[in-house]
C-alpha cells in the first residue's frame, strides 16, 4: 500500500521512471520506504531545499498515522 503510493508519486516526478525502485522495510510499529532512482533524477525527487521529499514524507506520515504506524521515506 505505502510502497505503491510512493512509487506512483516518484515515477510522476522523474525522467526515467523505469529506474525507480521502492523497497519497504517493516518493523513492529514503523515502516521505512527506501527509494532508489537514477543519478540524474535524485535532484528532482529531493527538490529545492528538500521541499519535494519533505512533501512526500508528510503524505506518508499521514497515511501511516491512519494505520497506527510510523512511516519514513529515505532516498538512497
Amino acid at each position: 500500500m505505502y510502497q505503491d503510493l510512493v512509487e506512483y508519486i516518484v515515477k510522476s516526478l522523474v525522467d526515467n521512471p523505469e529506474d525507480v525502485r521502492v523497497t519497504e522495510v517493516e518493523g513492529a510499529s514503523s515502516i521505512v520506504l527506501e527509494v532508489t532512482v537514477a543519478d540524474i533524477d535524485v535532484g528532482r525527487v529531493i527538490g529545492k531545499k528538500g521541499r519535494v521529499i519533505n512533501a512526500i514524507r508528510t503524505i506518508m506520515q499521514v497515511q501511516g498515522a491512519r494505520q497506527g504506524k510510523r512511516v519514513s521515506v529515505e532516498v538512497l
